[in-house]
């Protein structure tokens, strides 16, 4: 459960940029000084093991591999999957497309190829991803042969994927010879909105990526799953990236805390529910969260992000919008403290809901 705590002081900035602001919870940290380590390049780490074990169980893999960052967790699984000549398919604003520095084409040697959200924002259909994967049958045009998913989307406002969309996508992607990886990043996210074990969410995927850094509230760490010649092949290609990490069970230990407390999550979907009805009544443009992203259209983006920090806010900015995150270092008091210093749409703002001008006062 969220700790009761004051509402933030005058001078406190409420900080919505992201769930991954989070710091590391006291039953994290003595977990993390206590944590039984090994050398996890040379023979193992006892708990990065456990882990990885708890991991593959929650989402119905052989095996898993701890990884320092998502990131590295993705590429690897890309590394994996693609040669040269080869194409991968994923929807459009993707994470692995737009916010991973190019490295699924400059380290794993795909040609990313986006897919319209054709079946709702942040989702492609069972019939987008046949067409694409069917091809022209020239010799000389790239191969499609692997398929990305992300569950939730990120840049679509943590859009969710039910288990049926998101087994029927994947049974087609199969169909036409395809692989299948799944950014998971906020998977836990996507289960607790539904509902759903996050092994329902994994149907049909030869690799998931899943974050405990980000609504989990670890400091550091995700985790990529598959069988277990992929995880061999895994621990191969994050020594290949740097990624060996030694008594990497000091790290591991907060991220088996935070796996403790999954449905915690709703909280944070429910406080994003709470900040979007309160924007819309002071006249935001603001779409519906279905978990914990709150997307605000805004006609300057880079303004409104000043003019919320002058107020007290802090803010991020994501597919040409503003984004707020609610995250387990938030709670009630710090929603209406936010709102309360955003206010009104200002009068000097585009005539209708859509933000201030950089200069304009909150309220």
């Amino acid at each position: 459960m969220r700790a009761a705590t004051a509402a933030p002081a005058p001078d406190e900035p409420v900080d919505l940029r992201s769930d991954t602001v989070t710091v590391p919870t006291e039953a994290m940290r003595r977990a993390m000084a206590e944590a039984e380590v090994g050398d996890d390049v040379l023979d193992g780490d006892p708990t990065l093991r456990e882990l990885e074990e708890k991991v593959a169980g929650l989402l119905g893999a052989a095996d898993a591999l701890w990884t320092p960052t998502g990131s590295m967790a993705n590429l690897i699984a890309l590394m994996s999957r693609l040669g040269r000549g080869d194409s991968f398919l994923a929807p459009q604003g993707a994470h692995v497309l737009d916010f991973e520095l190019g490295t699924a084409a400059w380290l794993a040697g795909g040609m990313p190829r986006p897919l319209p959200h054709d079946g709702g924002p942040g989702k492609v259909t069972a019939a987008a991803v046949r067409r694409a994967a069917a091809g022209d049958g020239s010799y000389a045009a790239l191969r499609p042969v692997l398929l990305c998913l992300e569950n939730t989307h990120n840049s679509a406002g943590g859009t969710v994927t039910a288990p049926e969309e998101h087994a029927a996508v994947a049974a087609a992607a199969r169909a036409a010879r395809l692989s299948v990886h799944l950014d998971g990043a906020r998977l836990w996210n996507a289960a607790v909105a539904l509902g759903v074990p996050p092994g329902a969410l994994t149907v049909g995927a030869d690799t998931v990526a899943v974050c405990l850094s980000k609504g989990l509230g670890a400091p550091v760490g995700s985790v990529v799953a598959g069988s277990a010649e992929f995880v061999e092949q895994a621990r191969r290609l994050r020594k290949m990236l740097g990624g060996g990490v030694r008594q990497g069970g000091v790290l591991g230990a907060a991220g088996l805390v935070a796996l403790e407390d999954l449905d915690r999550l709703a909280e944070d979907h429910e406080l994003a529910t709470t900040l979007a009805a309160g924007l819309r009544e002071r006249g935001w443009r603001v779409r519906e969260p279905q978990t914990n992203i709150v997307l605000v259209d805004v006609a300057d983006v880079r303004g409104t992000i000043a003019a919320f920090a002058e107020a007290g806010v802090r803010a991020g900015a994501i597919a040409g919008k503003l984004r707020l995150m609610t995250h387990r270092d938030v709670t009630e008091k710090h929603v209406r403290a936010a709102l309360d210093r955003i206010g009104e749409v200002g009068p000097s703002s585009t005539g209708s809901p859509g933000g201030p001008a950089p200069h304009t006062a909150l309220g």
